[in-house]
């Protein structure tokens, strides 16, 4: 029986990825040796290195005066990382879920932190609008994508401050203006690799501004003077990475990505709304292309657990629901197919016949 992976992260991977990072496990690039064995300092792999770099900035069309790099510790260590190197006295963050807070959390060890906004006392089910960004902010951070929740910013916004931006979960996933944004970063498990890499859009010029000392390994600079080599960097992860970007170039770029996954959320969300057993968690608004959140209608609520064993008897791995939201969540990331949408639409449909 086929499976279709809807896991939140680690999470699905194309199938041009998983051959092509099996093939390297066995024989990478002609050497005869593995590519979990091989050095990172050697040509091969620096050729690697070097291409998943350059096909990052293609795609996302990087302007001049921005640096790719490569760094472990995921997005979590990109909470401390960003304050680290740009927070002097104070700056502002959006609170739209449990990665917002926790990144807000470290941030309160740096400086100031003004919370502009939160959904918090919505159980996150909304993205705050109508708020003030005050202009002596050293950045304004948020959260694009909130995987727990469901909710998603598909939009740049335009401030007169250092804008910082967290995609992990929904970076490639639609064309972004990274002329508006000072730092932008991404763990892979979502949209791009197997976990253990994490990369991050830096403008080199927001940096060195900071009047505390920074650990050399948390300086943005350091990796960007050493082309993210200073210390060894997770090989097979960045392999798995550049395979993921070839296949999006190969399929046409993020505008057609982007298509692509409007069309299947559309699917999923119709039938949430037509089906009587399911309803959505929140403003449809706001609702994330990448996680998809729903419960059972209140009175089928006891169907609930019947449901998601009727699911996994048919396939669908990893659609329970966050513990904090409970119910399900189907998470479309670029590689789900829209087949695989499909076949999930028709399950609610039968589960609804029967009941």
């Amino acid at each position: 029986m086929k499976k279709h992976n809807f896991s939140a992260g680690p999470s699905i991977l194309s199938e041009y990825t998983i051959q092509q990072s099996a093939a390297a496990i066995t024989n990478f690039a002609g050497t005869g040796l593995s590519i979990l064995e091989v050095s990172h300092r050697g040509k091969e792999f620096v050729a690697v290195n070097d291409e998943a770099r350059a096909l990052i900035k293609e795609l996302l069309d990087v302007p001049a005066g921005y640096d790719v790099v490569f760094l472990g510790g995921g997005a979590s260590l990109q909470f401390c990382m960003v304050p680290f190197n740009l927070l002097n006295k104070k700056a502002s963050y959006l609170d739209t879920g449990t990665w917002a807070s926790n990144a807000i959390k470290e941030a309160k060890l740096f400086g100031e932190v003004d919370v502009v906004a939160s959904s918090e006392d919505a159980n996150y089910t909304f993205i705050p609008k109508g708020y003030t960004v005050p202009e002596d902010s050293d950045y304004f951070h948020f959260t694009s994508n909130n995987t727990i929740y469901g909710t998603e910013m598909r939009y740049d916004p335009d401030l007169n401050v250092r804008l910082v931006s967290d995609m992990s979960s929904d970076i490639f996933s639609r064309p972004v203006d990274v002329s508006k944004y000072d730092i932008i970063y991404a763990g892979a498990q979502k949209n791009l690799a197997p976990a253990g890499v994490t990369f991050a859009i830096v403008r080199e010029d927001a940096l060195g501004h900071v009047e505390r000392p920074i650990p050399t390994m948390l300086d943005y600079r350091t990796h960007i003077k050493k082309e993210s080599m200073f210390n060894t960097p997770p090989v097979f992860p960045i392999f798995a990475a550049l395979q993921t970007l070839k296949w999006y170039k190969e399929l046409g770029g993020l505008k057609v990505i982007e298509k692509n996954n409007l069309d299947k959320a559309a699917i999923l969300y119709n039938e949430i709304d037509r089906n009587k057993l399911f309803r959505g968690t929140v403003a449809v608004e706001d609702r994330s292309i990448m996680n998809v959140c729903f419960v059972m209608n209140d009175e089928y609520k006891d169907l609930e657990a019947d449901f998601g064993a009727f699911a996994a008897a048919a396939g669908m791995v990893g659609i329970k629901g966050h513990r904090s939201v409970g119910g399900f969540r189907a998470s479309l990331y670029n590689a789900m197919p829209k087949s695989s949408v499909q076949a999930l639409v028709d399950v609610m449909k039968e589960f609804e016949k029967q009941h």
